[in-house]
């Protein structure tokens, strides 16, 4: 340990929260002699300053290509960024690694080959017009993300002068291709979530959590957060064209607590897209918030009871806010979607109602993840389940009905959440190229089966299902963000769709095709414009590589066409997959912007034969542009980055151009000094706005910081 003076003395390490702890646990060498204190020694006379910086730094060194990290927590911090023996860490399963569950490192063993014999000469044929059984016109913006509301200050940023750099890049690239991005804050925690003036500790906060209070499986905290919540919202789509989805808290219901919908009118408006009531109610008998008897005609109630309450309190003043309802939120538990119809809520709230919506996950991993004392799943096990084209299929063939349904409403149905597996989905699966093509998969036959967009839900650090990962908070000036394989599907799904809006999706029905290999064509305006292939097998060989042979009837093939692939060595490969060369990374790696040169492959067609044979590795995906104005990729708006100079714990910053927030269209409270409006409210004010990105830095960073202010 350092003395008061700064000097050298000896290594000790105090470490108040677990007495099993050990210096190896901590990743400390025991040749450095490093010993741990009882907490008492937190009472002792501190070291100078520049003694807590140098062994701070010491250790983060330390820490830095350990495999094994745990983070603690205290009271009121995230309860989601701990892990314990038997968690969500995936301990039980692995045996050795005790870190968060986005970290862990831990691999399957890729599934045999099927034994029958497959097709790997697709036959794709085809029409230049008159091809039917396509879905409805479909937005690029068809996939976007779901954001548990208790950890937006780790994902967003930690208030509305604080944005998170990496976010703001990962949702530029979907901008980029498709146009928008449609965002949801909510989950579990919207529903006992609480708007207040100020909270607790007035550090900057913009939400704080209960950890006593914990409900419901998941173990959901009650939420206070602040109007600052819902600024950090808008300044981020002051920055890219990012379009939010909020839920209304529905456990207590007599009265409602509506403050969300005002403050979120007032504050987000146009950006504003939908109001969830309810979160997954018919779940709320098995989580003790309704009696046994609740059911569809009970919601039907309380729907009503809401739009009467916001259209007579005050909190819908201008009347907005009762037009862009979204429900019934269904999880198809207790009751399904249709019971909900058949008691006439469309009709009699069709007004009302913006979106109708349901919520699902093809299977769940509760039983790990939280100890309920169900039957634990072996991944392994259940990992042949989604390398196969029958997955997505059979988890929508239950909402065709209701689809169809929607349309002769004229509504827009949503998958509102959804993901590999609920309770924060399973080890090897959800964090492996597997969730990368079976996303890919599931968007399109969404997309096929009329649904208008659905988004992937994310969580904290103990999750394996997260399309993208902030670091640890103390970990965040020396790691970066990671991100997981389903971002890598929505980045491939906004560019499979495009920003013209007029795409539609047709599940091919090729003669003799495997259920390892779909394919699927997008038309615009009866024209089709890319195929989509995917090959979920997994075979270093090269014997089970696809061929589809592409041929248009009623037009004249092209000279060529583009190509770009989805890649990874194997369906259980974690992280560094490429999407036509480029990548995210590893874990902690990116900073939201594909790295490396972009490799879009040109195919020559055989004029001859008028066909374009287009090869698909074993596994991989690839994505078939037939013509030059197919291409999607720059169609939605100009490429936007933003560069990560700023470290988090420094006093640097990136300011950014305050015209840009006082002249942003949709807020309506001018006088916050954050709120855009189309009509600056204070050009004063205005000119003291600016928003400082949160980045992450590397451990020099650290180092200098440190011992700079030491």
């Amino acid at each position: 340990m350092f003395d008061g003076a700064g000097r050298w003395v000896s290594c000790r390490v105090c470490h108040p929260l677990h007495a099993d702890v050990s210096v190896e646990s901590l990743g400390i060498p025991e040749s450095l002699g490093f010993s741990l204190l009882p907490s008492s020694c937190l009472l002792d006379s501190p070291p100078s300053k520049m003694g807590r910086s140098i062994l701070l730094t010491l250790f983060l060194l330390f820490r830095v290509g350990h495999g094994a990290i745990t983070v603690y927590h205290a009271q009121g911090d995230q309860a989601a960024f701990t892990t314990a023996a038997g968690s969500a860490s995936g301990a039980s399963q692995t045996g050795t690694y005790s870190g968060p569950a986005a970290y862990n490192p831990t691999s399957l063993s890729a599934p045999p080959l099927p034994t029958a014999s497959v097709l790997t000469t697709l036959p794709v044929q085809l029409q230049n017009s008159g091809t039917t059984g396509m879905s409805i016109k479909q937005k690029g913006s068809f996939i976007g993300f779901s954001i548990e509301m208790s950890v937006t200050n780790q994902v967003l940023g930690k208030n509305s002068t604080l944005i998170q750099v990496p976010f703001l890049n990962l949702m530029g690239n979907i901008q980029q291709r498709a146009g928008s991005v449609m965002v949801r804050v909510g989950g579990n925690t919207q529903e006992s979530a609480v708007l207040v003036d100020t909270l607790e500790h007035q550090d900057g906060r913009i939400l704080e959590k209960n950890l006593t209070g914990v409900t419901g499986t998941t173990q959901t905290p009650p939420l206070d957060y602040t109007r600052d919540l819902l600024y950090l919202m808008r300044n981020i789509s002051s920055f890219v064209n990012v379009h939010w989805f909020l839920g209304v808290p529905w456990f207590v219901t007599t009265p409602f607590d509506t403050a969300i919908v005002r403050a979120s009118d007032e504050i987000l408006g146009d950006y504003l897209l939908g109001l969830q009531a309810g979160n997954e109610p018919d779940f709320y008998t098995l989580h003790g918030h309704r009696g046994a008897t609740y059911g569809p005609y009970d919601y039907l109630g309380e729907f009503s009871d809401f739009v009467n309450q916001i259209s007579s309190d005050g909190s819908d003043s201008d009347g907005r806010a009762r037009t862009v309802l979204i429900g019934p939120n269904l999880a198809s538990f207790a009751w399904t979607p249709q019971q909900q119809w058949d008691t006439g809520f469309v009709d009699q709230f069709s007004s009302n109602l913006a979106f109708l919506a349901v919520e699902k996950y093809p299977a769940d991993n509760c039983a790990q993840m939280f100890n309920t004392g169900g039957e634990i799943v072996d991944p392994q096990t259940e990992l042949p389940k989604y390398l196969t084209h029958n997955a997505p299929k059979d988890i929508l063939a239950q909402y065709l009905n209701d689809t169809a349904f929607a349309q002769t409403k004229n509504k827009p149905f949503l998958m509102f959440e959804t993901n590999t597996a609920s309770c924060g989905g399973f080890l090897g699966i959800s964090d492996s190229f597997t969730a990368a093509l079976w996303g890919v998969d599931y968007a399109l036959q969404l997309a096929h089966s009329n649904f208008s967009g659905a988004m992937f839900h994310l969580g904290g650090q103990n999750v394996f299902y997260n399309p993208f990962t902030s670091p640890p908070t103390n970990e965040s000036s020396f790691h970066q963000w990671t991100v997981g394989p389903l971002y890598y599907s929505a980045l491939v799904m906004a560019e499979a769709m495009g920003a013209s809006n007029e795409s539609q999706v047709l599940d091919l029905p090729i003669d003799g095709i495997s259920e390892f290999t779909p394919v699927y064509a997008i038309y615009e305006n009866g024209v089709p414009k890319r195929v989509a292939i995917i090959n979920y097998l997994d075979d270093s060989t090269g014997a089970h590589d696809v061929e589809a042979v592409i041929s248009i009837g009623g037009t004249t093939m092209p000279a060529e066409v583009k190509v770009k692939y989805l890649a990874a060595t194997t369906v259980v490969q974690k992280g560094s997959y490429t999407w036509a060369g480029q990548t995210f990374g590893y874990h902690y790696e990116s900073d939201g912007r594909p790295m490396g040169d972009e490799d879009i492959q040109t195919v020559q067609c055989d004029s001859t034969a008028q066909t374009c044979t287009v090869k698909v590795p074993a596994p991989g995906m690839a994505l078939v542009f037939l013509s030059d104005d197919a291409q999607t990729e720059g169609g939605g708006q100009p490429s936007v980055t933003f560069a990560t100079t700023a470290k988090t714990k420094t006093r640097n910053t990136v300011t950014a151009d305050p015209s840009v927030l006082a002249t942003s269209n949709g807020g309506r409270l001018s006088d916050h000094e954050l709120a855009g409006t189309s009509k600056p409210p204070n050009s004063g004010v205005a000119l003291r706005a600016s928003v400082g990105l949160a980045v992450v830095g590397v451990v020099s960073g650290v180092v200098l910081g440190l011992l700079g202010r030491a």
